[in-house]
């Protein structure tokens, strides 16, 4: 199985929606565990790695492409 690719500041879409009804979130912190803050209601919330990388469905937009333009 593919190790899914990610990085700081990618907006992902995660499985389940957050309780304010957004599914979109913003990787804002990266190491052993993953901190994840909610588009809709800023709200953050750190999560391990394997956990992320398992409810993670995918990148809607990498930071990447936002820094080129």
């Amino acid at each position: 199985m593919e190790r899914k690719s990610f990085q700081l500041g990618d907006f992902v879409q995660m499985k389940k929606q957050h309780p304010c009804g957004s599914n979109e979130m913003e990787i804002i912190r990266m190491g052993m565990d993953i901190r994840i803050k909610c588009v809709g209601c800023k709200h953050s919330v750190l999560i391990p790695r394997a956990k992320f990388e398992k409810n993670m469905k995918k990148v809607l937009r990498s930071a990447e492409d936002s820094t080129e333009s």
